[in-house]
């Protein structure tokens, strides 16, 4: 997980706009973005490139800007990338405040194995959480180790850390234990066959007992 430390981005404040100029900041390794929130206008800048595409790998990232000497915490709010190159064209940064709390989606994330012959259906990726916004979690973890199926893990069951309150409802369903419809149908098809092959075998017995009757 990211520390402060390694959240600090230098942030230049531009005054020039439009798609050409947003063109040559990302030509220059850099990207564009806009401040705002808690009341203040929004305030334009560039952001390093290289460094910030590796912060926002993680959800929520809290990034401590410098600008022009004044520092800001903001919460990445909205990555906007070219569909087809998936390079960053811009990063929408809201204002927040420590002990402030936000409301955020966090991952969700899936470990351990369920039952031998089950699988675990993931219904939800993320979870609606009120946390303080420099604690946001980087994810929230569901352990399914050996759970059997039919067993269904709710909002309610996960287990949040320290500060952080559910804002979705509790019976939300995060993760399903099941059998594979795949395998269902085998079972089914494998006892469609006993079903044909006992029905069979009796129609035998049946035969045979009507000829041993005539050779009577």
């Amino acid at each position: 997980m990211s520390t402060e430390t390694d959240t600090k981005v230098h942030a230049e404040v531009r005054e020039n706009f439009g798609k050409g100029f947003a063109r040559r900041l990302r030509a220059a390794g850099k990207i564009p973005a806009v401040i705002y929130g808690h009341g203040t206008d929004p305030v334009h800048v560039a952001l390093p490139g290289h460094q910030v595409a590796l912060l926002i790998r993680r959800a929520n990232v809290v990034l401590e800007l410098d600008v022009n000497g004044k520092q800001q915490l903001t919460l990445v709010k909205d990555v906007q990338k070219d569909p087809v190159h998936q390079i960053i064209e811009h990063i929408d940064l809201l204002v927040v405040r420590k002990g402030e709390k936000i409301q955020v989606d966090v991952p969700i994330s899936i470990i351990g194995e369920p039952a031998p012959g089950t699988i675990a259906a993931q219904d939800a990726n993320t979870v609606l959480l009120e946390v303080e916004a420099t604690h946001i979690p980087e994810r929230i973890e569901v352990d399914v180790e050996g759970l059997e199926e039919g067993t269904h893990i709710t909002a309610a069951d996960l287990t949040l850390p320290s500060g952080a309150s559910l804002i979705v409802d509790a019976e939300t369903l995060i993760v399903a234990i099941s059998i594979p419809s795949s395998t269902l149908a085998a079972e089914d098809e494998i006892a469609e066959l006993d079903a044909a092959v006992s029905a069979a075998q009796a129609l035998e017995s049946e035969a045979a007992a009507e000829t041993e009757e005539d050779s009577e």
